[in-house]
C-alpha cells in the first residue's frame, strides 16, 4: 500500500514539474501550475490519486511546510509595519 502511495507521489510530482515548465516558459505565476497540478492529478480529472487517505495526509503536511516557509519570510520589524492591517483582518 505504502509503495502505491509513492508511486503516485512521484507521479504527481513529474507531472507538476512539467506543468510548471510550461508555465514559466508562458511567463505565469507558478502557484497557478501547482494549483493545475492538483485539479489534473485529483480524483476529479484523471484520476492520478487513489489513495485518497494518504494523499490527503501529504497535502496537509505541504500546507503545514507552506505556512513555516512563509513566516520564515516576515520579519518582526514587517509585522510591525503591517499591524493595523492584521488588527483590522
Amino acid at each position: 500500500m505504502e509503495t502505491n502511495l509513492i508511486k503516485e507521489v512521484v507521479v504527481i510530482l513529474a507531472l507538476a514539474v512539467f506543468v510548471v515548465l510550461v508555465f514559466r516558459r508562458f511567463k505565469l505565476p507558478v502557484i497557478l501550475g501547482f494549483l493545475l497540478t492538483g485539479l489534473i492529478a485529483g480524483p476529479t480529472a484523471l484520476h492520478l490519486a487513489s489513495d485518497m487517505e494518504g494523499i490527503h495526509f501529504l497535502s496537509e503536511t505541504g500546507v503545514i511546510l507552506l505556512l513555516f516557509v512563509i513566516g520564515l519570510e516576515f520579519s518582526p520589524r514587517e509585522l510591525l509595519a503591517i499591524k493595523s492591517t492584521v488588527l483590522v483582518g
